[in-house]
């Protein structure tokens, strides 16, 4: 079974690199930064909030399932 993230702790993380607010990503288990151009894993429910463990997402920002910036 797949945890899920609390919608309101969502809203009160945010990138550590940026500051700025986070998107998840529920099919893929990540925390997007899009400032950053970054996603955070998210394991059994937990977020991981270390720039050390975030993938670099690819040069438009896009990532499955979700619009890419403009």
């Amino acid at each position: 079974m797949t945890k899920t993230l609390d919608p309101k702790l969502l809203e009160l993380l945010v990138c550590p690199m940026t500051r700025q607010s986070l998107t998840y990503d529920k099919e893929r288990g990540e925390l997007i930064s899009r400032a950053a151009n970054l996603a955070y894993p998210v394991r059994d429910g937990i977020p991981i909030l270390l720039i050390d463990e975030a993938r670099q997402l690819d040069d438009r920002g896009a990532t499955p399932g979700l619009p890419a910036t403009p």
